[in-house]
């Protein structure tokens, strides 16, 4: 097994906690190096990587194949551009870029550099979206006719980091967590026909948005995607209901949890929820009216990084493409312009 030799660009939470750690799991990989423009903090982590201070070493290094582009969304376009013009697979953190057409015009890039490009949605290898899905595919309720998805905190106090509440584009909570639960759905349901998008302001001090409330136009099907800062007590993070029955599920997953206390991912009992997480189905079947709880699957974002291994030295098909990409981009741009109108908009 050749390893893929891996630069992160970024050291903060995204680096240290979701990506750092899985690379160095998967012996498919080699982390190579890090971009940390004036600390040395990965060090203390990581001894054997190389500290880049600049892009351009990066780019310059031919043992590189692989660059996690980790940075704030606004630099997406630009960084993901020069990196698969350098020949090198470049997997993109969400929001994948801050507009459809860049989104365009990077796999645009990728095809004609035959390039791996993939959009870290990382939150398909939830625990809880993944039994989520389980009992839809297994057809425990029937046809779907509503879903709710909820991404939801407490919290007022703004973030210190500047490139999420200065107004610019890739501000807001909508290029925050919108991409998670949009992704989600179109894995479940794909495409819808219209949206609408109800985007606030409701911290003090807020001057981008942190809430959304989103809502897909299936034929038949609704499903509702909401997001904020002002819920204190949570609402079931999935409400899923068919003809014959209903799921609710908390969002309950373990790993961000663990990841940001520095535990170190494993192959055997990572992503493991406790029991007392899991969702209640409410349903029929042969007759019989079923209403228990459901285990939980185990999750693990290593197996986004293990289908990536498998794209770029086994040519299988990208798990999370830059077309999954463009869809999500397509969505967040139709909200921005529904919200902004205050009525529901086609995608075209």
């Amino acid at each position: 097994m050749k390893p893929i030799k891996t630069a992160i660009l970024s050291f903060g939470l995204s680096g240290k906690a979701f990506h750092a750690p899985f690379i160095d799991l998967h012996k498919g990989f080699e982390l190579t190096g890090i971009w940390e423009r004036t600390k040395s903090e990965s060090v203390h982590f990581y001894p054997g990587t190389t500290i880049y201070r600049s892009l351009e070493e990066i780019l310059a290094d031919d043992s590189i194949e692989l660059v996690v582009v980790n940075t704030p969304t606004a630099t997406h376009f630009d960084y993901t551009k020069k990196v698969l013009e350098a020949g090198k697979h470049a997997v993109v953190e969400k929001a994948f870029t801050t507009t459809t057409a860049e989104a365009i015009e990077l796999k645009k890039i990728a095809e004609e550099k035959n390039s791996v490009l993939s959009v870290f949605q990382n939150r398909r290898w939830d625990s809880d979206f993944k039994t989520v899905k389980k009992i839809i595919d297994e057809d425990w309720l029937g046809e779907i006719m509503e879903v709710e998805i909820h991404f939801d905190r407490y919290k007022e106090e703004l973030s210190p980091k500047p490139h999420k509440e200065i107004p610019a584009p890739g501000a807001g909570i909508l290029n925050d967590l919108s991409p998670h639960l949009i992704d989600q759905a179109l894995v479940l349901f794909g495409m819808p026909e219209a949206v609408f998008a109800d985007l606030r302001m409701t911290r003090p001090g807020s001057k981008v948005d942190d809430y959304f409330e989103i809502l897909f136009y299936y034929p038949m099907l609704r499903v509702r995607l909401k997001s904020g800062y002002q819920v204190r007590e949570p609402f079931p993070a999935y409400v899923v209901h068919g003809r014959k029955g209903s799921f609710l599920k908390s969002r309950a997953d373990v790993q961000e949890t663990m990841l940001v206390a520095n535990h170190k991912p494993n192959l055997t009992d990572w992503g493991t929820e406790p029991e007392s997480e899991q969702g209640l189905l409410h349903t029929e079947k042969d007759g019989e009216v079923i209403r228990r709880k459901v285990p939980t699957l185990q999750g693990n974002y290593y197996d986004y990084y293990d289908g990536i291994y498998e794209s770029i030295r086994n040519n299988k098909p990208v798990q999370v493409s830059a077309e999954d990409g463009i869809r999500v981009m397509r969505i967040i741009d139709t909200c921005f312009e529904s919200s902004r109108q205050r009525r529901a908009l086609p995608i075209g």
